[in-house]
């Protein structure tokens, strides 16, 4: 069983920056897959990053490559989105996700609550 908390949404300026990190708490956290989904105003939820079981191998939506870094310290039960020249497109409720199986976009088990990202224009 596997518990998700995520944090480090706010308000920023475009082309600013914000970290999000999520707190996993589980008897098998190293060798969960986890990912960041995210959903802005009126759209469907849709992936955003994810990361191995050891952090080796990462995928990126489209959208998102080159900004956005996925990373994880699994000494800390923690997966980490740093995010990078932000647009006001990016403005969503992020959510992070883990999942016992090998996944990359979609099949993940277990979720957090969401943390809101605003981006100004």
């Amino acid at each position: 069983q596997v518990q998700l908390v995520e944090s480090g949404g706010g308000l920023v300026q475009a082309g600013g920056s914000l970290r999000l990190s999520c707190v996993a708490s589980g008897r098998t956290f190293s060798r969960n897959v986890l990912g960041w989904f995210r959903q802005g105003p009126g759209k469907e939820r849709e992936f955003v990053a994810t990361i191995g079981w050891s952090g080796g191998i990462t995928v990126y939506a489209d959208s998102v490559k080159g900004r956005f870094t996925i990373s994880r310290d699994n000494g800390k039960n923690t997966v980490y989105l740093q995010m990078n020249s932000l647009k006001p497109e990016d403005t969503a409720v992020y959510y992070c996700a883990a999942s016992s199986r090998i996944v990359v976009k979609s099949g993940y088990d277990y979720w957090g609550q969401g943390t809101q990202v605003t981006v100004s224009s």
